[in-house]
């Protein structure tokens, strides 16, 4: 707890000393994969596309460097005005004119782009939005095994990053063969000849000291199914089954082959996929641009390892190791909807290049930001993996920016998903929590971050452990993947050490290859860093989890995110510890920048002055409404004249108390029957837990009203209203709108509003009236904006959208007024309650203290 400062004392009642290394921070994820999309993510994908020739090579157009401009609006503004944090991306662009040699360069605009705030969200059309992480298969090679005639037979799939796939199997009678992007199956000797390896004593050479099982030959019975015979007829060969019906000549079968594996354009393994075959196939490649395409090495490798494979009968990999998924987060994801604007982007460029006279053409004519534009537009508002944040408190904030989910463009399907996809993997271990679930069809599809796991350059989920040498543990700490775990033994958190971390006890408690085992402690490698390593933060935050049933533990870690603040916030008498990095890391709470004094203190703001004078405003949020209706309060813990610390809290959240995250309240528990009222799940409260409003909450709901434009002309705010009596109009200022703080029931008018009535319901008297008065008598409907039924509550906030302001509004639309109206709930019957461990039930009756 050293790095925050903490508010309260605690006392610790654990025989194992706490963690020595400090948990990331929570958000640390979504922040650097944010910051990577910009610093390398952008430039990588410039670097694809450029430089765009034209069709008859006259023009190049090569990007230069880009960079974001400062945001149009503060994330305050935008939240206000219902619009999108966001900045406008330039790029400085040449064009190089090559039969002249004439080089025009030009900044061009190329769309705006939602920034990230600091809590790891994007606030879009007003609405904070989160990108969730997705975990997929990674590229690379990957070996496979089946059960046929008595005996295993090993395959194996190059996956590319982009491309097509290669499936190799071995046929019954020990053939190797291989499937080009799912087509018919052909010869991997066939493929060989076709890649530059003609003869078959050259192709029996590459495999000689591999291929040495006394009863099947693999390569002398792949040769003798393979019907050509040298590099020609094995690149027809090839062509045949890739292109049936097609004219197979060598020169189109090599053109075919060059582009399928060479081109990087239409090949790439992604430095990732790289890594991935380095590590498997213990290859030394680099990872640049040009090593990232298919190589004839790559092929024989894989070959290998699989006759390798067929004749020591090893275990094939397996699909749900964590060294064979990845993580894909929000940097990435933007990158890939990015790169499809800009090929689009590319693809009008080039057809303009060609339209266009040579001589008079500049980069900004020949660049269309709108595909880039539609492309981001489109991934934040209707992609899968863009989802409406959890803001019901907290805790709910955190974890979904830690959740990791299957599902998603290129992920699984939940229909289609099968069990052991959805299963706790060995490998999970400090890596993916085996908690933290959901209960329905998507068990085990999403799942949330373990609380000390990061991710490492290529996305794959690492975790801490303390390296030990010769049985002593050190303070050294390393990061691991599971890939390189499964290599390693590591010994558990709660294993007693001595003063100079040596093991106290002979035979070490220990992991290896997920199995358990007790080992010589001269043979331990690395030693978990803390005793929650393995779980989720929602997991961490209930105490004695050890014991808890794990079905139970699951709806306890879920139940928690559900929990409505109250307006008492309470921090649990019991807690584990990670209260404060949960409250501070979710950036609900405001911590002082520097040393400083108070200078002055509201429900607004505080002003710090530091040591060097200058003065620091935190601006506090009060009665916003969260994505779920609940309010956003930010209250002040520090008075004028108070000493602060860098770091010290001196704000709360809604849900937090004195720096702690304050989820329920304290309550006193009797387990004991009831008249019947509490049977099976039911609930009995005393009414004292009412009255003393320990679970009262506020909420806040946005009531809307467009002013159109109609056909019999514009509709009007007013508070002349036919037909309403003046006490319904007391709440309403002169311009027909709710005033803030005045208190509304259901039936109020909140916007006092009239529309032009259409001439076809006129009686005959009205016509009559209208023929005597003219234009005067015309008549209106109301069509008032009115608190809907089962709403009451007190007018918090009123804002008007207008076209003149600039604000974006649907069509037909003048003018839109928002009423925002808060209320009080108390506890009632028919309520929700939960403890921390699964134990949940709903409130049946509320009695009076004296029974």
């Amino acid at each position: 707890m050293s790095k925050l400062a903490p508010l309260r004392e605690r006392h610790t009642f654990s025989n194992i000393p706490t963690s020595t290394v400090d948990a990331p921070n929570l958000l640390e994820m979504q922040l650097q994969s944010y910051e990577w999309f910009f610093e390398k993510g952008l430039a990588e994908l410039f670097q694809e596309i450029s430089p765009i020739e034209d069709y008859g090579g006259n023009l190049e157009l090569h990007f230069l460097d880009h960079y974001l401009d400062a945001p149009k609006h503060t994330e305050e503004t935008a939240r206000d005005r219902n619009a999108t944090y966001e900045s406008p991306l330039r790029s400085a662009v040449r064009l190089v004119n090559k039969k002249t040699g004439e080089v025009k360069e030009q900044e061009v605009y190329l769309g705006e782009f939602p920034v990230m705030t600091p809590r790891g969200t994007f606030i879009i059309n007003g609405v904070e939005r989160v990108v969730v992480s997705q975990l997929i298969r990674s590229p690379g090679v990957f070996f496979t095994s089946k059960f046929n005639k008595g005996r295993t037979w090993y395959g194996a799939k190059i996956i590319p990053n982009r491309g097509a796939w290669l499936e190799i199997e071995t046929a019954a009678d020990g053939a190797i063969y291989v499937k080009i992007d799912r087509k018919r199956k052909v010869a991997v000797t066939s493929l060989l000849r076709a890649l530059g390896v003609p003869t078959d004593a050259a192709i029996t050479k590459l495999f000689a000291e591999v291929d040495t099982d006394d009863d099947v030959k693999y390569i002398e019975a792949t040769l003798a199914k393979d019907t050509s015979t040298n590099e020609e007829e094995g690149l027809k060969e090839v062509y045949k089954r890739l292109r049936p019906g097609d004219m197979a000549t060598v020169d189109n079968a090599r053109q075919m082959i060059n582009d399928m594996f060479f081109r990087f354009d239409r090949y790439d393994f992604g430095s990732v996929g790289r890594y991935r075959m380095n590590q498997r196939l213990s290859l030394s490649v680099g990872e640049e641009q040009e090593d990232r395409i298919f190589r004839l090495d790559d092929l024989v490798a894989v070959i290998r390892e699989v006759i390798r494979l067929n004749i020591t009968q090893d275990p094939a990999d397996d699909i749900d190791h964590l060294g064979n998924r990845r993580v894909r987060a929000v940097g990435e994801l933007i990158q890939n909807k990015f790169r499809v604007g800009l090929m689009r982007m590319e693809r009008i460029g080039k057809d303009r290049m060609s339209t266009m006279e040579l001589d008079q053409v500049t980069p900004s004519q020949l660049i269309n930001a709108r595909p880039i534009i539609a492309a981001i537009k489109e991934f934040f508002t209707s992609s899968q993996l863009s989802q409406f944040m959890d803001q019901t408190n907290i805790l709910s904030e955190v974890e979904h920016k830690r959740r990791l989910s299957a599902m998603g463009p290129g992920g699984l399907d939940r229909n289609r998903a099968g069990f052991e996809v959805r299963d706790v993997h060995r490998s999970h271990y400090g890596r993916i929590c085996p908690i933290q679930t959901p209960e329905g069809p998507n068990i085990g599809l999403v799942g949330h971050m373990s609380q000390y796991a990061r991710l490492n350059q290529y996305g794959f989920l690492e975790t801490p452990y303390r390296k030990v040498v010769d049985g002593k543990v050190t303070s050294e700490i390393e990061y691991l993947d599971a890939y390189t775990e499964d290599t390693k033994v590591v010994a558990q958190a709660a294993e007693r050490l001595n003063e100079d971390g040596v093991f106290v006890n002979e035979r070490v408690e220990a992991r290896e290859k997920g199995q358990f085992a007790e080992v010589d402690p001269a043979r331990v490698d690395y030693m978990d860093v803390a005793t929650n390593q393995m779980v989720s933060v929602a997991a961490s935050l209930i105490p004695f989890i050890e014991h808890d049933d794990a079905q139970r533990a699951l709806m306890g870690s879920n139940m928690q995110r559900q929990a409505v603040p109250s307006v008492i916030p309470t921090a649990p008498r019991i807690g584990t510890g990670i209260e404060p990095q949960a409250a501070v890391d979710s950036g609900q709470v405001v911590a002082a920048k520097a040393n400083g004094e108070v200078l002055e203190v509201d429900g607004k703001h505080i002003t710090v002055v530091d040591d060097k004078k200058e003065k620091h405003i935190y601006r506090l949020q009060n009665f916003q409404r969260s994505n779920q209706s609940t309010a956003l309060i930010q209250r002040p813990l520090v008075k004028k004249g108070d000493t602060v610390q860098q770091g010290q809290i001196i704000a709360d959240g809604s849900s937090t108390d004195q720096g702690d995250i304050a989820l329920g309240q304290n309550l006193r528990v009797a387990f004991i029957p009831w008249y019947g009222g509490n049977f099976e799940d039911a609930i009995v409260v005393s009414e004292q837990v009412v009255r003393d409003d320990r679970f009262t909450s506020i909420h806040i709901e946005d009531f809307i009203v467009d002013v159109r434009d109609t056909k019999l002309g514009p509709e009007v705010i007013t508070r002349d209203i036919p037909n309403v009596s003046e006490e319904k109009l007391r709440n309403l200022d002169e311009e027909g709108i709710v005033r803030v703080g005045a208190e509304v029931r259901t039936g109020d008018i909140l916007v006092g509003k009239v529309t032009n009535k259409g001439e076809t319901d006129l009686t005959a008297e009205e016509r009559l009236l209208r023929a005597i008065f003219g234009e005067k008598a015309k008549d209106v409907k109301d069509t008032s904006l009115y608190l809907r039924h089962g709403e009451a509550g007190k007018v918090v906030d009123m804002k008007t959208f207008s076209r003149e302001d600039g604000d974006k509004l649907p069509s037909g639309v003048i003018r839109q007024v928002q009423v925002s109206v808060a209320q009080m709930r108390k506890l009632q019957v028919g309520d929700k309650f939960a403890g921390r461990h699964g134990n949940k039930g709903v409130i049946s009756m509320v009695k009076p203290q004296e029974d």
